[in-house]
């Protein structure tokens, strides 16, 4: 059921009142009808928010027509305002029109009464739904200029038959270009990096000569010397005249972006060469370990050397025993040459290599290595590894550097001569391999926990602080965990996990 229309009428006569509704009833417009006589009257009924037209008089005893259609234009100028007096002059009549009054009928002639409503509803209607739109425009011109502003993307326009281009203001303040400058290809071109500027003079010619979009990056320098990085990408326009070539895109301003990947990549660079420096450094403990197994094949060689220039002199020449005697020179050669290649890789600046561990295999090595480190502070290593530990996907110096760093602070920590040392590898309940590396020296606090794997932080006069920290990183890095916790009795377990890789049974 249609609502019925609200009419605010200015009319003094009762009967013309009742006139006026009836002619509007029989022209099928249902009505309800609020007179009013008085200024203060209609100011009141102004009010109404529900009024949806307003019919007045010309001329009331105290109150006037034309002062109650000022009063509507600036309390209400989208409500329709129509005279309706048989004193009204046509040159008075239009002279309203012309100040805002949608339209007058002559009480002579009411039959333009019903009419002149419908017509004037209508026009109130498409007023409304222009103003709807044109809001609702505007407010999406606004969201979409402070969303540019906020994601630093311009948007532009290029028709590539006639040259024009239009830029947006997001797009002006990229460019840091004055508003009023109509944007060319040259100001782009002159905008840009001079290092980049013949990458982008292809990127657009081909774009001209193809008529196709593109999606490239490249740098902008500005007047005050800063450079800037920036996106662009456009495409067709879709639904356009296939003869006319519009290429609508976008320009991103991805300065931040790319600093912060710069930034990330100094700090993976630096992280590598603080892993690098802890390897030097621990190939300082490890000097007398490695001297004392390189002096051992050296020392066989000698003798090797020295009973074979004695079998030499032998008349004749022993020469099955010099053959003997220089195959354990070879032999001796060979095993200094393993020890160095197997510790040469620990303080190397090559890049991580991946590939599949046998973790049994490389903690071998290790106890191996420090085993005279530990021998001539009195400490004891014991391995207890599970011969069916599967294999794991890792980097074998970047292991073989953890387990150094754990294995060496283990022995430190028990500096009274005497100690054990234990290394473990087990394989956990949901599929994890397990390494554990126990000693039994003084320990440390639970409030420490954590803090010993901060960076630069140590409990050694001269250390590094970086051990741990490294360590933890590599683990990480390898999608596994690595953590401490006291002993109940004396001493400390550091244990890490690795992911099995599924590579072994």
């Amino acid at each position: 059921m249609t609502s019925p229309l609200h009419i605010l009428l200015l009319e003094d006569d009762a009967s013309d009142a009742e006139l006026i509704q009836g002619l509007l009833e029989a022209g099928h417009i249902v009505c309800e009808v609020t007179r009013v006589q008085t200024r203060a009257e209609f100011v009141a009924a102004l009010k109404d928010s529900g009024i949806d037209l307003i019919l007045a008089d010309y001329k009331l005893p105290s109150f006037d027509g034309l002062s109650a259609l000022n009063l509507a234009m600036n309390e209400r100028p989208d409500l329709p305002f129509i005279f309706v007096s048989g004193t009204l002059g046509e040159e008075v009549a239009i002279e309203a029109v012309k100040i805002g009054a949608t339209d007058y009928v002559l009480k002579q002639r009411l039959s333009r009464l019903a009419p002149s409503v419908q017509r004037a509803l209508r026009e109130a209607r498409e007023r409304a739904e222009r103003k709807r739109v044109e809001e609702a425009l505007h407010r999406s011109e606004m969201y979409l200029a402070e969303a540019q502003r906020l994601s630093h993307t311009g948007s532009f326009g290029w028709d590539l038959a006639t040259g024009e281009i239009h830029w947006s203001d997001e797009t002006y303040r990229i460019f840091e270009c004055d508003p009023t400058t109509r944007p060319s290809v040259q100001m782009v071109v002159d905008r840009t990096h001079p290092d980049d500027r013949m990458h982008v003079r292809q990127v657009i010619d081909r774009a001209s000569t193809e008529q196709s979009g593109f999606n490239t990056e490249h740098r902008l320098l500005m007047a005050n010397g800063a450079v800037k990085y920036v996106q662009v990408v456009a495409h067709r326009a879709a639904g356009e005249d296939p003869e006319r070539a519009l290429l609508i895109g976008a320009v991103t301003d991805i300065t931040e972006r790319k600093r912060a990947e710069q930034e990330r990549e100094r700090l993976r660079e630096l992280e590598r060469e603080l892993a690098r420096i802890n390897r030097v450094s621990m190939m300082g403990e490890l000097a007398a370990s490695l001297a004392h197994e390189i002096k051992q094949p050296i020392a066989a060689m000698m003798v090797n050397a020295e009973a074979g220039l004695q079998w030499i002199r032998h008349e004749p020449p022993e020469l099955e025993e010099v053959r003997r005697t220089l195959s354990g020179i070879i032999n001796a050669a060979k095993r200094s040459a393993s020890i160095i290649d197997r510790n040469r890789s620990l303080y190397g600046r090559g890049t991580p290599q991946r590939e599949p561990i046998d973790l049994n295999g490389v903690i071998r090595e290790i106890v191996v290595m420090l085993r005279d480190t530990a021998s001539r502070n009195g400490i004891l290593i014991r391995s207890e590894l599970d011969p069916a530990l599967p294999t794991t996907t890792a980097d074998r110096v970047q292991l073989q550097q953890v387990l150094v760093n754990l294995m060496l602070n283990g022995i430190e920590a028990m500096p009274d001569g005497s100690g054990e040392l234990s290394v473990a590898s087990r394989r956990t309940d949901d599929g994890q391999l397990l390494i554990s590396v126990s000693d039994s020296g003084i320990g440390f606090s639970g409030e420490n926990l954590e803090q010993i794997f901060a960076a630069f932080f140590t409990t050694k006069p001269q250390g590094t602080g970086m051990g741990l920290s490294v360590s933890r990183r590599i683990i990480e890095s390898h999608g596994g965990r690595l953590w401490a916790s006291a002993n109940t009795g004396r001493g400390a377990t550091f244990q890490f996990t690795l992911p099995d890789d599924g590579s072994s049974p």
